[in-house]
Formats: C-alpha cells, sequence, structure tokens
C-alpha cells in the first residue's frame, strides 16, 4: 500500500471509530483498562461499519468500497459490500491465510487471536444487516426479538468474551440488555428509519394503537402515536431491568461499564418520556447529568 492510499485507510477507519461518541452509552471509557479499551474499540469498529454499510452510511468517495476490493460499479450495491465484508472478515479467522483488507478488520484480528473470539457474533451482525435489505417491516414483537438476537445481542456476548467473564446466566441478562438498547435505539429513530423505509414498530402493536404509517411521517406525534411509543419504552424498561442484575454480577472496573451501558438506556427512556413520547420531530437524546444520575442509582440497586 502505497502512502498515500495508507493515510486514507487511515482516514476511514478514524472515520468511522469517531462516530463512538454519539452512542448512547460510553463505548470503551477511560476508567478500563487500555488493553480493554484497545479491543472494545475494535469490536466497536466492525459493527459499527457493518451498519453503516448496511444504512448506506459510509463516507462518500468509496474509500470502504475500495479497501473490501469491491468494483467501482458496485460501490453502492449493499448486498455485494456485505458479501465483500464477510469475505474479509474470514480472513480475521484464517491464520494461514491473507491478512484482512479493511483496516478496521486488521484492527480486530489481535482481538481476536487474544481472546479466542468465535465468527459467530460476528456474522450476527452481518446477517442483520443483509435482513435490514429485504425486510423493511415486522408483523409482530417476537420477530422483533428474533431480529435483535442478530443485530444488538452478539455486541453484549462479545464484552464478556472481551473482559474473559462469560458464562450462560451473564449472556442472558447481557442480551435482555442488549435488545433493550436496540429497541430505545429504534424508538429514537422512528422517522429515520421511516426515511430509509423501515419500520421497526411491530404491526399488531400499531394496529392495537390505531397507527398508520402516514402518522409516522407527520412533524409530531399524535395521542396514538404517543401510546405506542409509550407501550414500547415500557417494554424496553422491563428488559434492561431483567438484564441489570449483570452489573451486579462482576465486579470492579467491568462493573463500572456495564452499569454505563444500562445507565445509557434509562437515560434515553427518561429522555423519550420528556419528549411526551414524541418522537418524530427528532431523537430524544439524554444529557451527561441523566446518564450519571441513571449509572449511579444502577450501581446502587445492583451493588
Amino acid at each position: 500500500m502505497t502512502p498515500v492510499a495508507a493515510a486514507r485507510a487511515a482516514d476511514t477507519e478514524r472515520a468511522t471509530l469517531d462516530k463512538a461518541a454519539a452512542e448512547n452509552f460510553p463505548v470503551a471509557p477511560f476508567f478500563l483498562p487500555r488493553s480493554w479499551r484497545a479491543d472494545l474499540m475494535a469490536v466497536y469498529g466492525f459493527a459499527r461499519l457493518v451498519d453503516d454499510i448496511g444504512d448506506g452510511d459510509l463516507a462518500p468517495g468509496g474509500a470502504d468500497a475500495r479497501l473490501l476490493g469491491v468494483a467501482d460499479d458496485e460501490a453502492d450495491d449493499r448486498l455485494v459490500l456485505l458479501d465483500a465484508f464477510e469475505a474479509d472478515l474470514h480472513r480475521v479467522f484464517d491464520p494461514a491465510g491473507p491478512h484482512p483488507r479493511h483496516p478496521l478488520l486488521r484492527r480486530l484480528l489481535p482481538t481476536v487471536r487474544r481472546h479466542g473470539l468465535t465468527p459467530e457474533p460476528f456474522l450476527g451482525l452481518i446477517a442483520a444487516n443483509r435482513q435490514d435489505q429485504l425486510v423493511k417491516r415486522y408483523e409482530t414483537y417476537d420477530d422483533l426479538l428474533a431480529y435483535c438476537e442478530l443485530s444488538a445481542n452478539p455486541v453484549g456476548r462479545l464484552v464478556l468474551a472481551v473482559t474473559g467473564t462469560s458464562t450462560p446466566e451473564r449472556v442472558r441478562r447481557s442480551d435482555d440488555i442488549c435488545t433493550a438498547l436496540q429497541i430505545v435505539e429504534h424508538l429514537q429513530d422512528v422517522a429515520e428509519d421511516l426515511g430509509r423505509d423501515r419500520v421497526y414498530l411491530p404491526a399488531t402493536d400499531m394496529k392495537r394503537f390505531h397507527v398508520q404509517e402516514t402518522d409516522l411521517a407527520a412533524p409530531s406525534a399524535g395521542a396514538s402515536v404517543r401510546a405506542l411509543v409509550a407501550f414500547q419504552a415500557e417494554r424496553a424498561g422491563e428488559l434492561l431491568n431483567a438484564g441489570a442484575p449483570l452489573v451486579g454480577s462482576v465486579h470492579g472496573r467491568l462493573r463500572l461499564l456495564l452499569a454505563g451501558f444500562v445507565a445509557g438506556g434509562r437515560a434515553a427512556l427518561h429522555a423519550i418520556a420528556a419528549a411526551d413520547y414524541d418522537v418524530l420531530p427528532g431523537p430524544p437524546k439524554p444529557g451527561k447529568v441523566q446518564l450519571l444520575r441513571e449509572a449511579g442509582v444502577t450501581l446502587r440497586e445492583e451493588g
């Protein structure tokens, strides 16, 4: 790789990692050991890039496509990009083969080898983004939960694997938290998702609350939409409460990290409630004070 190409690859990598600051919860906070921070950012970089591919949010210019070996005339084909990304992922798990093409996957390589990570959670995240290209609506809440099993739960499982704390009980609690965080994100992004021709509010619940898709396109939510959002928010809160004992099952700085995940979800739910469940003008976002308050509450409750 020439110096210019290497610099462009580094810029592409940094642009993806910089998005960590916009998440509802701290991705790799300063208080963690440096090795954990590096490994968690490697996992985050993978998850963020695959989501950006699936959402069509890659940086303009086609740098990611070129890094993955995708021809310019296919650079806008998300399924082609996901296939190329999966092929590059397999290079991470093939010690005898060539190194991955994309710098975010090269960053992931030592993390995978250090912790003996398996391909399954990474493949799940890719499968979720493939599903996003093909499935635009979800009929039932169970259908949505099955999607979250691919789109969200692998991230929590990877956090447990990287920190060496995975047990069946912790995985179950982690899945509850991650599914809740995904539902919260869907609630924050109802209008944005509709702009992508995606609706993550189950059709059966929309019917129950007499909500039409045209209602979701309004500049402000009516009473029926607010009631539906409140109902989904309550479900997310129950999942967060079910998963919260995960925090008390670990110690030290990992306990602070997991409390931050739970607190991020709870603070976002408070922000949604404070907006009177009107998520259509834009995503209600919690402030840092609310996030710190919720982290303190979570630590006290799960102490």
